[in-house]
């Protein structure tokens, strides 16, 4: 099991000046499966020093050099990949499969499409008499969750090391083991020292620290809206720039010519994909009225047609990540059906004979926009079919959300189907079961978040523009 007592900073792993430990928990047994060392502020402010004392070299780094750290990491990647995999499912819960092949697999997908970038990326470009420089931002502190742990992980950290940042990354405490491997395939590389640093702990102990010190240019956070609009206070006293990827509750539009055979059986394994934790997951489920019962019988075949069991076994759901987050997914399923929401399949009742943090795969129908199962993010394997009258007031029910992250249109007609993506006010839209493409933006509107990750977005977000008047680019 790879050892998260230790943190990694200035090149070499030291010890916590810290002496709290916590336990990483199998979500598949509720059973402690490794200590973690759980950091303080002067852990995080060591790493911070340490990302600030390399920053002036690592930045005037050819990007020649740079791009070969990022392919040896890239290689390391690839060459541990199923151990990877190992650790993210015995730390959240992932069946194998998941975990060897999307989760793990994340990290190479996201690193070739920096190495794709940068081999061609202009730094300088003219603008009239003027030269138009783009410059790494500085000190970053990257925040990644537990739910795809290394695919967050690696969007930030591959952009930050191909911008010439350096940077701080803690990763969930839930979580860790995984950017442990990362961490050490980054000092296999040859990275500089103090380029890359890693620290655990909670938010309560390091967050302060790490989006409040006067040091860091810029924070980089994925998680909870809640925690976002805290680090965006705690970053606005140094104006730092912050970058948020929150939460979602994503409205999935059938269309009355939609083929309903292929877009709710699709539509269901994509809402239970990861056991439901996906931010950008088809949770709200719209379709015509007058096909309600249809789209019902045929959600409710598909859900109960997903096999759910210990991760080892590969089925298609494994555990939710964590206790605190199978007791709100519990309490969520309860409270829809105190709110008169009909339960079609799943509910409280764990799977068969399992006994660690288990939930079925749950769908309701006779769903209400005012129910908190239509508004709040679950982040559990729960779908909300929501019926409506007319394509207008299917809009209107998808971007009556404080939400905007993701969206999703079935349809034979592509004018109406591209019409109705263009009238979502969401960062992304998947047409007829469209998959994510890693060169293209990822991220929301409203209390989604601000920024973008992945591709020459997510590049771009750790740089800074100067201007240069009066003379060309060379």
């Amino acid at each position: 099991m790879p050892d998260a007592t230790r943190f990694y900073i200035g090149g070499s792993w030291v010890e916590p000046q810290a002496s709290r430990r916590g336990q990483i928990v199998d979500p598949a047994t509720a059973r402690p499966i490794a200590p973690i060392a759980l950091g303080n502020a002067a852990d995080a402010e060591s790493a911070i020093l340490a990302a600030r004392a390399a920053f002036a070299e690592w930045s005037r780094t050819p990007v020649a050099e740079r791009l070969r750290l990022i392919r040896k990491i890239d290689d390391g990647l690839k060459a541990r990949q199923d151990e990877i995999g190992d650790a993210i499912s015995a730390e959240m819960g992932a069946p194998l499969r998941l975990a060897r092949g999307a989760q793990a697999g994340s990290g190479p997908q996201h690193f070739e499409e920096i190495v794709r970038l940068l081999e061609s990326y202009e730094f300088e470009s003219a603008m009239g008499s003027t030269l138009v420089r783009r410059e790494p931002i500085g000190v970053c502190t990257l925040i990644t969750p537990w739910n795809w742990p290394m695919n967050q992980v690696a969007t930030k950290v591959a952009p930050a090391l191909a911008a010439g940042c350096t940077m701080i990354l803690k990763p969930s405490e839930l979580a860790p083991l995984d950017a442990v491997i990362l961490t050490e395939i980054i000092d296999e590389a040859g990275v500089p020292p103090g380029v890359f640093n890693l620290v655990h702990g909670t938010g309560e102990d390091l967050g302060d620290t790490l989006t409040g010190h006067p040091e860091v240019d810029m924070v980089s956070f994925t998680g909870s809206t809640r925690a976002g609009i805290a680090i965006g206070q705690n970053a606005a006293r140094t104006v730092k720039r912050v970058a948020l990827e929150l939460g979602g509750k994503s409205a999935n539009i059938v269309l009355p010519d939609a083929d309903l055979s292929r877009a709710i059986p699709a539509s269901v394994r994509g809402c239970m994909l990861n056991s439901g934790q996906s931010c950008n997951a088809p949770t709200r489920l719209l379709v015509p009225r007058e096909r309600l019962e249809e789209v019902c019988s045929l959600a409710k075949e598909a859900a109960e047609a997903l096999t759910v069991g210990m991760p080892a076994d590969d089925p298609d759901l494994g555990p939710l990540a964590n206790e605190a987050q199978y007791r709100r997914v519990v309490a969520m399923i309860e409270q829809a059906e105190g709110e008169g929401a009909r339960l079609l399949t799943g509910g409280t009742a764990k799977p068969g004979e399992l006994d660690g943090f288990f939930v079925r795969p749950t769908v309701f129908a006779d769903v209400t926009r005012d129910m908190a199962i239509a508004r709040e993010e679950v982040f559990g394997p729960v779908l909300a079919i929501i019926g409506y009258d007319s394509v207008a007031e299917a809009v209107e029910i998808a971007n009556d959300s404080p939400y905007g992250l993701s969206g999703y249109v079935w349809g034979e007609n592509q004018s109406e189907v591209r019409a109705v993506a263009a009238a979502l006010r969401t960062g992304m839209v998947h047409l007829n079961g469209a998959d994510l493409d890693s060169a293209a933006p990822f991220g929301g509107y409203k209390m989604s978040g601000n920024g973008r990750e992945w591709g020459l977005y997510g590049l771009e977000e750790f740089l800074e523009v100067k201007s240069v008047y009066g003379a060309k680019a060379a």
